[in-house]
């Protein structure tokens, strides 16, 4: 038996719309080889869409994509990620799932977590990813007994980081491992867009198979095309890496230390037509003039991309110096002197009130959640 995991396909999140294409392209791709290898069912471990009501020629595309599995009786299974979940409920994944698409297997019957069993026998089930972690409370809530004592082949599905497989140097919200419910085969990872597995011990195979596609210049310059597990499971479960390599990456590195515009120009002509992607990346601070000086060429290629978010002028290095990350701080310090309340108390005043309404929440629910927020604060009585 043999089944695809999947995960971070955000559809529609790229601007470019050759970039927006070609993630599509690599999701059909990933479906085309899928029905080749004759897999039993495939997992989309959230966020197959970048937003929770992505435009109609995105969820169009993808439907197209996804009947193909249903014509060769291949199902699919999927939960919400951080991206398309939605706290309204208003998602396209629900129409996708009343269309015969896809099924998604967070369901509660008697207010516990229940399976999904395909039709290979496989029992699925799982838990949504929400921004800022937010799920950890549905974890802290969960009843996993009956989950553990379970009988036969089982996947648990979820969308968040985990500090055990957390790579290092990444500063990300993660979660212990010990949330997640003991005694299943696998576990099908999404949401760090990262590539890597490792079996543990009471828990088994948990695996992130990484985006479809690169979602961000970074993920281009690092990743280069997108992946996704093939599983065989006979005595064990062995992992594939399926590699998504629609288009060929070009990286150009310029550094711009102690040089003038004209001469990163004559740089700039060293870069090469191709029928892939080039990714331009100009770092440092300019001897003389500024990075609006820089004329950019456009060589002839599937789509350029530039970063020059790290190219200075003399003028912006100076004032780059400024310690930006205190200002709030030493303003409060400043001018707090005749106040009753600490530092430390208006500075949590100053995030409480900077809170953004959740998506579908009215305007008056949102106003009298912050009100709340600042009466316990102050200590008001409520």
């Amino acid at each position: 038996m043999k089944f695809a995991h999947m995960a971070d396909c955000h559809l529609g999140s790229w601007r470019e719309p050759e970039l927006k294409d070609l993630s599509l392209k690599s999701f059909e791709k990933a479906i085309d080889i899928c029905i080749k290898e004759h897999v039993g069912f495939v997992i989309i471990s959230g966020d197959l869409f970048d937003i929770s009501l992505p435009s109609i020629e995105i969820i169009k595309e993808t439907a197209s994509i996804l009947k193909k599995l249903k014509e060769n009786d291949i199902s699919c299974y999927i939960i919400p990620g951080s991206h398309d979940f939605s706290p309204s409920g208003k998602t396209m994944l629900d129409v996708l799932e009343h269309s015969g698409l896809m099924e998604n297997v967070m369901k509660f019957k008697d207010n516990k977590l229940a399976f999904t069993e395909d039709k290979t026998g496989v029992k699925l089930t799982g838990i949504y990813g929400r921004k800022g972690s937010l799920e950890i409370e549905t974890y802290q809530n969960l009843e996993k007994d009956h989950l553990e004592k379970e009988p036969g082949f089982k996947i648990f599905i979820f969308h968040s980081l985990l500090e055990e497989l957390k790579p290092k140097g990444l500063i990300a919200d993660s979660h212990s491992l010990t949330l997640l419910p003991r005694n299943f085969n696998y576990y099908a990872g999404g949401h760090p867009h990262i590539i890597t597995y490792k079996k543990y011990t009471n828990y088994g195979i948990i695996a992130y198979p990484g985006p479809i596609f690169p979602n961000n210049f970074r993920e281009l310059e690092e990743l280069k095309h997108g992946n996704f597990y093939i599983a065989e499971v006979s005595n064990e479960i062995k992992l594939r890496n399926i590699p998504l390599n629609i288009k060929d990456i070009h990286i150009y590195n310029i550094d711009a230390d102690n040089k003038t515009p004209s001469e990163i120009q004559k740089e700039l002509y060293s870069i090469k037509e191709t029928d892939g992607i080039i990714l331009l990346r100009l770092e440092g601070t300019l001897k003389e003039g500024k990075p609006s000086d820089i004329k950019f060429p456009e060589p002839k290629s599937y789509c350029f991309l530039k970063n020059t978010s790290k190219l200075l002028s003399k003028e912006a290095e100076e004032f780059k110096e400024i310690k930006t990350e205190n200002i709030e701080e030493d303003i409060i310090k400043e001018y707090n002197k005749d106040i009753i309340f600490s530092n430390e108390r208006v500075l949590t005043l100053m995030n409480a009130l900077n809170k953004e309404k959740d998506e579908g929440e009215r305007n008056l629910d949102f106003e009298d959640r912050i009100i709340k927020d600042i009466k316990k604060l102050l200590e008001i009585e409520l």
